[in-house]
C-alpha cells in the first residue's frame, strides 16, 4: 500500500499487467480510500484512465487543509495529456466525515468537465470519500 499521508509517494504509475479498471464509483473508493482515509487534510487525487477505463497513472494533485483545498484544472490535466488519458476520474476526501458536496467542489467539477471539453479528455467522475458513504458526481446526475 502507499501512504500518501507520510508524501513518500505522490504518483503511481501502473504497469499493463497491474492496470485496475474503474467501472463505477465504489471501483475508485477501493483505490483511493485506503489512501487518505482518517486524514486531517483534504487530498485531492486524480486517476488517469485509457480508453477502457483501465488507470493509466493516479496522482495526488494537492494536499489542502481541514476543510479546503486549492485545485487548477492545469494541474489536473498536465499530467492527462503526458500519459494520454482520455478521460480522468477526481477524487478527494472530506477530514469531517460527510462527503456532501460544497458549493466549491461543484464549481471545481463544473470548471473541470469544461476545462475537459476543451482539450478532449472527459471528466467520468468526481467522487468524494467520507467514513461511512461516499457520494459521486456521476451517481447523483450531476455530470
Amino acid at each position: 500500500m502507499i501512504n500518501v499521508k507520510s508524501l513518500e509517494v505522490r504518483e503511481v504509475e501502473y504497469t499493463y499487467e497491474s492496470r485496475p479498471k474503474i467501472s463505477n464509483m465504489d471501483d475508485v473508493a477501493k483505490i483511493v480510500k485506503p489512501l487518505i482515509a482518517d486524514t486531517n487534510k483534504e487530498f485531492f487525487i486524480t486517476l488517469y484512465l485509457n480508453t477502457k477505463n483501465g488507470i493509466l497513472r493516479q496522482e495526488v494533485i494537492s494536499i489542502g487543509s481541514l476543510n479546503s483545498n486549492i485545485v487548477h484544472p492545469r494541474e489536473v490535466f498536465r499530467t492527462a495529456c503526458k500519459v494520454s488519458a482520455s478521460g480522468i476520474i477526481v477524487a478527494h476526501n472530506h477530514p469531517s466525515g460527510d462527503p456532501a458536496p460544497s458549493r466549491e467542489d461543484i464549481e471545481l467539477t463544473k470548471k473541470l468537465v469544461e476545462s475537459g471539453k476543451i482539450i478532449g479528455i472527459d471528466v467520468l467522475d468526481h467522487v468524494i470519500i467520507g467514513y461511512d458513504r461516499n457520494y459521486g458526481f456521476k451517481e447523483a446526475g450531476m455530470l
